[in-house]
């Protein structure tokens, strides 16, 4: 069956046709590690993850590259204070590479639970500086870039003025850009407002600097991609993602980069996932409407009745399009549980199915229509509709109320376990260990004994402390929380 993609560039569902023959070069616009991963994050990679699997079990290889963003970058205010990574820094009293360290341990760690296969590569930032200089001194040889006062910048208009589109992808009117933009990031070094930063100078205060021909300074950000996508997908590739968010201007700014540097269209298909919104609300931080996913995880939090397993979030994820705006509630979450239940008990029944002389069922027209689902623009809610025809029809045959034929039992076998774990990428709950009730009965006392404290209820927080000393576990309180050992 023909794969069809959704190109974001066109606004079409196109025929995928790879470059290179069974190959597929993929690049998704990863985290930017000064903070926890949060669930609209998850709900990117967790898409991206889903057609990389997919890709993989439609038979191609896939070099996929998902870079970290390890590098600040000033807000548009240009204001040294609101870069990322420094105002973190300051808040928790480190590094900003260990700021880095820390998040993208985090960044890890959360994608782990659910499931996440690891990209191909996976390039940080800071790792490609020299990319990045070099990047910037073809566009400035090229005519599209100008030094200004130790920084550097993309000429928009010279771009547009050769014929070429700066707007082409976010479908924007170049006049209507330059009317509504301020130049705050500029602070007046740029020809146009318009202008982004290949490379800013470096204020006195700014930590992380490196050298460069136009004195220190560090990368844009729309710069980074396209000098990490380039270097190990070449300088036209299959497959770009993101998030809704970046399509203007970040991927806007790499499109016209990469033509600009190369004289080509740099991507043949762009993808872009939708947002996540909780109880029909977007999630923010300042309305107090926002939820990590370790919070959902554990059913720490006071939106969720209780807590959820990291399969059923995937689960309730993949039951919408990535290009559809996903709303999660407590009611959305039970109802998940409730589905994912039923799909894994049937996949549990099914070894226990007999064969007969006859099918009742047609299994290969149930395939037929499983894998138009995922050819169709990877359609997850279209493909999980069809799983559950397979549901219903194995409760039936474990009630002998149909009958299957053993070549139609090995293959039902073969591909609803491969939707299941290999497509879907779900996995079985198995029921927690002694040692995992132990470690959240511990996580959960330290979190009471942190309450006391911040509540400056010495006598509590104490008590807990030494009752544990006396069972044999020590607390230990560290500038990375509390952690404990068990004599």
């Amino acid at each position: 069956m023909q794969l069809k993609i959704y190109n974001s560039l066109t606004g079409e569902k196109e025929d995928f046709k790879p470059i290179l023959d069974g190959n597929v070069g993929m690049y998704v616009c990863g985290p930017t590690v000064y903070s926890n991963v949060h669930l609209g994050n998850v709900r990117t990679f967790l898409s991206f993850d889903f057609i990389y699997r997919s890709l993989q079990f439609l038979g191609y290889k896939v070099r996929y590259v998902r870079n970290i963003t390890d590098a600040g970058h000033l807000t548009d205010d240009g204001n040294i204070d609101n870069d990322r990574f420094i105002k973190q820094s300051r808040l928790e009293k480190l590094e900003p590479m260990e700021i880095v360290q820390k998040y993208t341990v985090d960044f890890h760690e959360v994608l782990k639970k659910f499931n996440l296969l690891p990209p191909t590569i996976e390039p940080t930032a800071t790792g490609h500086i020299i990319e990045q200089i070099e990047l910037t001194k073809k566009l400035i040889e090229k005519g599209f870039a100008y030094e200004s006062n130790g920084s550097v910048y993309f000429d928009v208009l010279e771009y547009n003025a050769r014929g070429l589109n700066y707007g082409e992808l976010s479908r924007r009117n170049i006049e209507e850009l330059f009317a509504n933009t301020r130049d705050l990031d500029g602070q007046g070094e740029k020809k146009n407002p318009q202008d982004f930063a290949l490379w800013k100078k470096a204020s006195p205060q700014h930590i992380m600097r490196w050298i460069s021909p136009w004195g220190e300074g560090f990368p844009g950000w729309h710069l980074e991609c396209t000098a990490m996508s380039t270097k190990y997908l070449g300088d036209k590739f299959d497959i770009h993602g993101g998030g809704m968010d970046l399509k203007f201007p970040h991927h806007e700014c790499e499109i016209a980069q990469g033509k600009a540097c190369n004289g080509t269209e740099p991507v043949n298909y762009w993808m872009h996932a939708n947002m996540l919104t909780m109880n029909g609300q977007r999630m923010s931080k300042s309305t107090g409407n926002y939820i990590l996913p370790m919070e959902l995880i554990t059913g720490n939090n006071n939106f969720f009745e209780k807590p959820f397993h990291p399969s059923v979030l995937r689960f309730c994820f993949l039951q919408a399009h990535y290009r559809s705006v996903l709303d999660i509630s407590n009611e959305a979450m039970l109802a998940s549980e409730k589905g994912f239940s039923r799909l894994m008990d049937a996949v549990k029944i099914l070894d226990e199915i007999q064969a007969s002389d006859v099918s009742t069922v047609n299994v290969q027209e149930w395939l037929d229509k499983a894998y138009s689902a995922l050819v169709d623009d990877f359609n997850s809610p279209i493909l999980i509709s069809h799983l559950f025809e397979a549901v219903k029809w194995i409760f039936l045959l474990k009630d002998g109320k149909e009958t299957i034929t053993a070549e139609d039992l090995a293959l039902l076998k073969e591909k609803l376990n491969a939707f299941v774990f290999d497509v879907l990428g779900l996995q079985t709950i198995t029921e927690e260990t002694g040692s995992d009730k132990l470690d959240e009965t511990l996580q959960l006392l330290i979190e009471l004994r942190n309450q006391a404290r911040k509540t400056k209820n010495w006598e509590l927080s104490d008590q807990i402390r030494d009752r544990l000393l006396e069972k044999g576990i020590e607390l230990k309180d560290g500038r990375e929380g509390t952690s404990y050992t068990i004599n």
